[in-house]
């Protein structure tokens, strides 16, 4: 990292600080000596949604490290810009950057609501669970423009459709009068996606997120009108927020969760060189600290593919997350419950006769 680009203007509102080459581009454009330039466009850092009509919206998931089996993303990018996020690299399938185009160009998919109630209209199809966000937020702030979260929910609701769901956004308050109805039927399932509980950090590591405390209200208020709810730990970064395990699930436990889940950092691809980027930026002080205790979690690298061992790590420091983790499970009543969904209802409504 060269000096110019480690002191440049930070970019507050905003989790990466820099756009990343994309690996499937071979060309770029970069600014090496500004005082040789007679005229440089500056970039939009605005937020700008591009209209997609994709020609499906639900994906098998074939890894066995995620407990589902098929997932559902309305958006990719998130305006949401957590520095972590591993699905900053499925950007670049779009052409685009990992670093901040990933959270300032999202692709905004106009029909899902329709290719939804497409898929789930094939004959043969057996309703399994489908889990909205396994990729992008859902409730990431555009979604309380473009709805399109809410009218998938509305037509689950409609075929009995069973959901889960994971967020970090308050907005999915908004669709409580849905998401109760589902409950009652057993078609959905919420969890919460808790970092830290330590603000100044939250908003170092998800700049345009609702707060620690927003969240456990969630979870209140969702738990009280009787949806399953859990809460996701994730990730846990080795010398930023590992030691916030005990606290988190209890905070969690005690506004109603009764599911928990947690993952280790990892920084595959192009998130390495973000990270590591913001580490420098925000922590300069415990830097090395954090990077090799990262490293540690993954054999010596920043990054794991291998099924089975990505989203725990391995090795003394992962372990004892994991033992953690347990414990407070534990302690806390977690996971004792297991959080069912039911499929048998599942109907395609008859359309309605044309009058005229």
């Amino acid at each position: 990292m060269d000096l110019d680009e480690k002191n440049r203007e930070y970019l507050n509102g905003r989790g990466a600080q820099l756009n990343t080459d994309n690996r499937f581009l071979k060309n770029s454009l970069s600014k090496e000596h500004i005082e040789a330039i007679d005229d440089w466009e500056i970039t939009n850092e605005k937020t700008s949604f591009i209209f997609s009509s994709a020609k499906s919206i639900v994906n098998k998931v074939e890894s066995p490290d995620v407990n589902m089996v098929y997932s559902l993303n309305p958006y990719q990018g998130c305006e949401h810009g957590c520095i972590y996020c591993y699905a900053r690299n499925s950007h670049e399938y779009w052409g685009y950057s990992a670093g901040l185009d990933f959270e300032r160009k999202i692709i905004v998919k106009k029909d899902a609501p329709k290719l939804f109630k497409k898929f789930i209209e094939k004959k043969g199809w057996d309703a399994l669970p489908i889990s909205i966000s396994g990729n992008t937020d859902c409730y990431q702030p555009c979604e309380r423009k473009f709805q399109l979260t809410r009218q998938i929910l509305k037509i689950a609701l409609d075929y009995k459709q069973p959901i889960s769901m994971i967020t970090k956004n308050s907005l999915i308050i908004r669709d409580l009068d849905i998401l109760q109805e589902m409950a009652k039927h057993k078609l959905i399932s919420v969890y919460v996606s808790i970092t830290s509980l330590n603000e100044d950090l939250r908003q170092k590591l998800e700049p345009r997120t609702t707060t620690a405390k927003q969240r456990l209200k969630v979870i209140e208020q969702l738990s009280k009108a009787n949806i399953p709810m859990g809460v996701m730990a994730a990730p846990m970064i080795p010398g930023l927020n590992n030691h916030e395990i005990p606290a988190i699930l209890k905070a969690s436990a005690d506004a109603g969760a009764i599911g928990a889940g947690y993952t280790v950092v990892r920084l595959n691809g192009a998130i390495s060189k973000i990270f590591e980027d913001w580490l420098a930026k925000n922590f300069p002080d415990r830097f090395e600290k954090v990077w090799h205790q990262i490293q540690d979690c993954h054999g010596g690298n920043v990054n794991d593919s291998r099924f089975g061992a990505r989203m725990r790590g391995e090795g003394n420091f992962a372990q004892l997350m994991s033992s953690t983790f347990k414990l407070h499970c534990k302690l806390n009543g977690l996971n004792v419950k297991k959080i069912e969904l039911d499929s048998s209802s599942f109907k395609v409504p008859k359309a309605q006769l044309n009058l005229f």
